[in-house]
């Protein structure tokens, strides 16, 4: 299978912090006030903007900023048939912080593509981005039906077994939904996946046992699942994968070295590149990335999205080198670890910030690997 190349040697995730306007339009339509074609209306100028900042940024890859999202994964997974989802809960912490608790993903019935979820947006977004940028669609991993609530959470009246109809039936949807994509021109689409980050943490893992799922089995069975996916596919599209380990107000939900999941992730799944979260301590160390074979790229998240603060270029040169000694320089890229966004709530970060962060993953990666 041959790997396509990202558009240049930066990148980032997708989401940006909404604007006041917006969210007040997004409240409006809550209350009643505005209906849904009113607010499409307000959506569509705040996402031209944003395509105009990402583009005067020097971003090569735009997308809409997920502005028609409230969750990066909830509002596209409620619109495949046969899935029914709850809005997640926020949780109060004993020392004041917030917690965002993991929504509840239930299939009830079988699962099958009843629609375009992501057609019009797209549409609109490449009507927006002028030539010498690609417009990029990011959906939620198809694992995410899976591994929150684990067999208990799939209707056995439906799928009295997993294994191969229910991992068919919806690597099938997504599939129908990639070709959608395809036939409008999309020709690029990263995946964001929290829970084979997910299985790097020993709390997240023992729950995965309490499921009655082994964690060492689950990332090569999910290697698998996105095949089938990956098969699908059609022609010409790069297909991309984000590891999340949660991206709530400036929290996160997961630690841990990629070592339990790398092999299955980098070796055994056919995608043209990853989005690893490499921007603290949380992430282990850079040797997972022996695993990466050739023909592959792993974007590495080191600036952070979740605080303000600017990385110094000269340090993030030499986490970049490290990087090196496990895989190639030549299949390595560099982006922020995740979106600024990832619901609607946002980061705790100025607004302003988004455009120094940016800048500072683009001239660094400029300066280590030349032009684009």
């Amino acid at each position: 299978m041959r790997q396509l190349q990202l558009p240049a040697r930066y990148d980032h995730v997708g989401s940006f912090l909404r604007p006041a306007y917006l969210l007040e339009a997004r409240e409006r339509k809550a209350r009643g006030e505005i209906n849904a074609a009113q607010l499409r209306v307000v959506e569509d100028k705040a996402i031209a903007e944003i395509v105009r900042f990402q583009e005067d940024v020097g971003l090569k890859s735009i997308t809409d900023g997920e502005f028609r999202r409230t969750y990066f994964h909830i509002d596209f997974l409620d619109q495949l048939g046969g899935v029914k989802t709850d809005i997640p809960v926020t949780i109060i912490k004993a020392d004041g912080s917030e917690e965002l608790a993991p929504p509840t993903m239930r299939v009830i019935d079988k699962v099958r593509h009843v629609k375009p979820i992501q057609l019009a947006d797209f549409q609109y977004l490449k009507s927006q981005v002028n030539a010498g940028h690609r417009p990029k669609v990011a959906i939620p991993s198809p694992t995410m039906l899976h591994f929150r609530g684990g067999r208990a959470g799939i209707s056995r009246e439906h799928y009295p077994e997993l294994d191969p109809v229910f991992y068919e039936d919806v690597a099938k949807a997504y599939g129908d939904e990639l070709r959608a994509l395809s036939a409008a021109g999309c020709n690029y689409v990263q995946m964001d996946d929290t829970n084979l980050a997910y299985l790097c943490d020993e709390k997240m893992r023992e729950a995965a046992r309490a499921r009655g799922d082994d964690p060492n089995e689950l990332p090569h069975r999910y290697a698998t699942f996105i095949n089938r996916v990956v098969a699908q596919k059609p022609p010409g599209m790069l297909l991309a994968m984000h590891l999340c380990r949660g991206n709530f107000k400036s929290t996160h939900a997961a630690s841990g070295n990629y070592e339990p999941v790398a092999e299955a992730l980098l070796q055994e799944m056919d995608l043209d590149a990853y989005f690893m979260e490499y921007d603290n301590e949380r992430s282990g160390d850079f040797k997972p990335l022996r695993y990466l074979p050739k023909g592959k790229t792993v974007v590495l998240g080191l600036v952070t999205t979740k605080f303000g603060t600017l990385e110094s270029k000269d340090a993030l040169k030499r986490r970049i080198d490290e990087a090196a000694r496990y895989a190639p320089l030549d299949q390595l890229a560099l982006s922020p670890q995740c979106g600024f966004s990832s619901t609607v709530h946002g980061n705790d970060i100025a607004v302003e910030a988004q455009r120094s962060k940016l800048r500072l993953v683009i001239e660094t990666a400029q300066e280590v690997w030349g032009g684009d």
